[in-house]
């Protein structure tokens, strides 16, 4: 049974709601569903939610678990439910469009799947099946608490905050901007919308759980969601830092001791916002969080004593070869030109991959450009220094985004009355103008590949896929101007798909959850004609030869999903050891393509 004596910040007081939200590979899931556990042990009727689309929340209880409301068979009084937000966008689809077949003219209906063909309709229509969940009175009376896996993102709130008429100003042709076209037809459900982002804000109903690893990258991307959700009225956050390398056992093993270090020198130099939050740490365990033995001891009172005696027996160390980084280069060098995009979820080393393979190449005198669409990147710290043949630009999406509102206003707002114009300024509040802005200053840099090699470090998974839902908009808008022409054209979209012209590069850990949704983010990018080039396993404990018995066990677990890699998802792979210091610095970054990888 779990520790009950102790009392964790985040558990205190908990109200009826929880969200819990982080990256990919931060443990979010594992938390919610320990702390879903803990509390129908001790005889709460629990309700838990995950509307993570790669859910494996019936994984870790081992049980199907899907769209309804389902009792969990080993745990008296848990049920589980698993949202599908692919499902619930084409829902979403069709009821607004459904009533159009056969009424309105074939083009108004295609102009209507085009604008609902989005990563925010996905968002939208989510949200939509959760507030149900916040509203409704029976589920109160029903269950004690509602854990949620993966909180809403400021971005759907603030949407659902516009004040502005949105069905008149679509259909007057005012807009422009891609994403209003997901919130026509809402305005019937706008009170129930509202009780839901008031129950959001409410403290004495629901808390946030910002989860994190004990990592600068890491920590750098919590702190952006703390203070996206706090600009939408969600203050009451806590801080959970999940898998802190304990102190106790890393004097024996170099590299868990360095681990140790730069974690906590993560924590003292963590933003202030986040420091501000009450906050809990939870040590790092052996083994994986499936099943009800280690899902009851993960919130066990925190121990500096490592992993549990039963998970560090000593196995049979297994050896192989694993390619490296660097063998990557010379393929990616033989065009002597190009556009290669970096993509994973937050907090996996998107930045320090690409950062080293700019060096690669500009080590072999070819001219790079190192840029990013991250607006939490940081590549000159990352770089900490200059490097013949490179150069380094940032697509700013603040300043993108100013620049296109003031385009926008100075020719389309010019026609406008003032009550016109009024509508227009604030549908370009809204926060998909960011992507038709970043959308913009991305095509000028894929138009730069044509005479250098420009190395992309995108933004987290979801804000890419929306750029890439952009970027095909664009392009079918093109193909039904131009098609009927003859004229020959390319589109931004045509080079992505172009694989002599761009190279695409999938960063992961080797951990379930990252890799599941680095597969997911592979089927998104092949149904919009994009075939990933290679994946890179970052940060592996495998590939780092650990001495201690807990990075040993850690190793041993990544061994499935290594395999699942480089049998099942990529084409070609590249596998980058934990490293025992921040790889920051010119000379730092080149090593890791020059070394050899040798699993253990």
């Amino acid at each position: 049974m779990p520790n009950t004596a102790f009392n964790w910040k985040f558990l205190t007081g908990l109200p009826r709601f929880a969200f819990f939200t982080g990256k990919g590979g931060v443990g979010k899931t594992s938390l919610a569903c320990a702390t879903a556990v803990s509390l129908a042990d001790a005889g709460q009727r629990v309700l838990l939610v995950s509307t993570d689309p790669a859910s494996n929340v019936g994984q870790v209880f081992n049980t199907h678990v899907g769209a309804n409301i389902t009792e969990v068979p080993a745990v008296q009084r848990l049920w589980a439910l698993e949202m599908d937000p692919k499902a619930a966008a084409q829902g979403w689809r069709d009821r607004l469009i459904g009533p159009m077949r056969g009424v309105a003219a074939a083009d108004d209906v295609r102009a209507m799947e085009e604008q609902l063909s989005g990563a925010c309709t996905t968002e939208i229509a989510a949200f939509d099946q959760f507030t149900a969940l916040l509203t409704d009175p029976a589920l109160s009376q029903r269950f004690d608490h509602v854990l949620f896996d993966t909180a809403p993102t400021g971005h759907t709130i603030r949407l659902l905050q516009l004040p502005g008429a949105w069905n008149s100003f679509i259909a007057e042709g005012k807009g422009n901007t891609s994403c209003l076209g997901p919130l026509a037809g809402l305005d019937k459900q706008r009170t129930q919308y509202e009780a839901a982002v008031n129950a959001l804000a409410d403290p004495l109903r629901t808390r946030l759980v910002l989860v994190a690893r004990a990592q600068t990258s890491s920590l750098g991307e919590v702190a952006r969601t703390q203070d996206e959700l706090a600009k939408v009225g969600l203050h009451q956050q806590f801080l959970v830092i999940n898998g802190v390398m304990p102190s106790g056992k890393t004097a024996q093993d170099p590299l868990a001791a360095a681990v140790a270090r730069r974690e906590q020198s993560a924590l003292s130099h963590m933003p202030a916002a986040l420091a501000a939050l009450p906050t809990d740490h939870i040590t790092l365990k052996a083994e994986d969080l499936v099943g009800l033995t280690p899902l009851r001891h993960f919130l066990d009172a925190p121990s500096t004593d490592g992993p549990s005696p039963q998970a560090t027996q000593p196995s049979p160390v297994r050896l192989m070869d694993a390619p490296a980084l660097g063998q990557l280069v010379d393929d990616l060098a033989a065009p002597g030109h190009g556009l290669i995009m970096v993509m994973g979820k937050g907090g996996v080393g998107k930045t320090t991959i690409a950062a080293a393979l700019a060096v690669a190449l500009a080590s072999r005198g070819l001219p790079v450009l190192l840029t990013t669409s991250d607006p939490a990147a940081h590549l000159t710290e990352t770089l900490n220094g200059e490097w013949p043949h490179l150069r380094v630009s940032r697509i700013d999406p603040l300043a993108e985004t100013q620049r296109y509102r003031e385009q926008v206003m100075a020719t389309k707002g010019k026609a406008l009355d003032e009550h016109g114009r009024a509508l227009l300024a604030e549908d370009l509040q809204s926060p998909c103008t960011e992507e038709i802005a970043v959308f913009q200053a991305f095509s000028r840099v894929i138009r730069e590949a044509g005479r250098q090699f420009v190395v992309l470090d995108t933004a987290p998974t979801g804000h890419t896929l929306l750029l890439l839902d952009t970027t095909g908009a664009y392009h079918r808008d093109i193909e039904r101007q131009m098609g009927a022409t003859g004229v020959h054209f390319t589109t931004p979209m045509m080079q992505l798909q172009d694989t002599h012209r761009t190279k695409v590069l999938i960063t992961t850990l080797a951990q379930n959850t990252t890799v599941q949704e680095a597969a997911l983010l592979q089927d998104d990018l092949r149904r919009a004609g994009i075939e990933p080039w290679a994946w890179i396993i970052n940060n592996s404990v495998a590939a780092a030869h650990p001495t201690s018995p807990l990075l040993q066990a850690r190793a041993r677990h990544e061994w499935p999903f290594i395999d699942a890699v480089a049998s099942r998802h990529a084409k070609r792979y590249a596998v980058v050891p934990m490293l025992a210091t921040e790889p920051v610095g010119v000379v730092a970054l080149a090593q890791l393509t020059e070394q050899h990888t040798h699993l253990a």
